[in-house]
């Protein structure tokens, strides 16, 4: 099958391109100048980009993580697809150890499924698993509920990993509660990402944590002490240690845009990660109301979360192409930078670099169609639409 537009995203740059797949592998098999064969399909001057990765994402259409239900997981992947997404990272809030145990054991069993049989569930791939707590700070828990939030524990996390399959991909934790830098040490040296959030640390702390292997923070802004002049806290970490990523959620309500332009000009366009954080809520119609981590929680007509009881903001319904048109036209954020941060970062955070994030040949054809408006005409999902 052969693609080609006259805006293909390669190299950071637009190209004019033609892309080969060969669905059978899933794979991008060559890149050509535009009109060098016969194409199925020609876009003309749709723009083609990398397929986008969520790395910080707890369900959409009534579905969460913890629900451990398989075919809501199912419906999530193949529905997923009509905001650009073609990897994402199911993630879990804290809760007791028996329901995270079964939504770690759901997930892994619908990705081995997957794995097998492309057609089983269709739509993005499951990446792995965000561990989003329990090892949390009280202080900054946001919507997570307080009564499971705990210190790090090493060997409980083992018994998480082992149910999970191994597919723990990026563990969300309060490094100034982990002592000796236990688990973060663990999880550096076993290739998990240990990322700084929901936490008290202060700028110190957190320097400490990257030098033990944390590397990334997770919504940068949100969860932690804000920045000061004389304390600037986590997010004056993100800001200083440039080769540490940091997610941050681009829907204008979690942060302002000028605050999001400073987090993108301190990273620049290689460590910046679009998350949605997107809740249940995504997809149903507002003023719904639902469970979410034990809470009570409501859907806003601005398309944002919130704790019923108290009114905390509680995470987003954000689509990823959504993100993007905001970075660019709200945000004010260089197109590379802005493409980088849905597609190839996310992919190096979780080290799959090599076969996800850019269009290559030899990558997995994971790519989408943009409208000049943002919004996705068709995304290819390992060569498969």
């Amino acid at each position: 099958m052969i693609l080609q537009s006259k805006r293909v995203w390669v190299l950071n740059q637009w190209m004019e391109a033609q892309i080969e797949v060969c669905r059978e592998s899933g794979k991008i098999e060559a890149i050509r100048p535009y009109g060098s064969a016969p194409a199925d399909m020609d876009f003309v001057e749709l723009r083609v980009v990398p397929g986008f990765i969520d790395v910080h994402t707890h369900g959409a259409y009534g579905f969460d993580t913890n629900d451990a239900e398989e075919e809501g997981l199912r419906n999530w992947a193949q529905n997923i697809v009509s905001e650009g997404v073609t990897g994402f990272l199911p993630t879990t809030i804290t809760q007791s150890e028996e329901v995270l145990t079964k939504a770690l054991k759901n997930v892994a069993k619908v990705a081995r499924e997957q794995k097998a049989d492309r057609d089983s569930v269709p739509g993005a791939e499951i990446l792995g698993i965000h561990l989003e707590g329990p090892y949390l700070s009280q202080k900054y828990k946001g919507a997570q509920p307080e009564e499971f939030c705990v210190k790090p524990d090493l060997e409980q996390f083992k018994r998480y990993f082992d149910a999970s399959d191994g597919l723990i991909r990026i563990v969300t934790l309060a490094c100034e509660n982990d002592e000796g830098y236990r688990l973060t040490r663990f999880l550096n040296e076993n290739g998990i990402v240990a990322s700084l959030g929901h936490s008290s640390a202060t700028c110190a702390q957190a320097a400490m944590a990257f030098a033990n292997g944390a590397r990334s923070v997770t919504h940068v802004y949100n969860g932690m002490a804000p920045f000061h002049h004389r304390e600037p806290g986590i997010p004056g970490a993100a800001f200083r240690f440039k080769d540490v990523f940091g997610e941050i959620i681009c829907d204008g309500l979690h942060s302002d845009w000028s605050a999001v332009y400073t987090f993108f000009t301190c990273k620049g366009p290689d460590h910046g990660v679009m998350v949605s954080d997107a809740l249940r809520f995504k997809g149903l119609p507002v003023g719904t109301r639902m469970l979410f981590g034990g809470n009570l929680v409501e859907l806003y007509e601005d398309g944002s979360a919130h704790l019923v009881d108290s009114g905390t903001l509680a995470g987003s319904t954000l689509r990823i192409n959504e993100g993007l048109r905001n970075l660019v036209e709200k945000a004010g954020v260089p197109w590379q930078t802005a493409i980088n941060a849905c597609t190839l970062n996310p992919a190096h955070l979780i080290g799959m670099e090599r076969t996800k994030g850019s269009l290559q040949a030899g990558k997995d054809a994971d790519i989408v169609v943009l409208r000049d408006d943002y919004s996705v005409k068709t995304t290819f999902c390992r060569g498969r639409n």
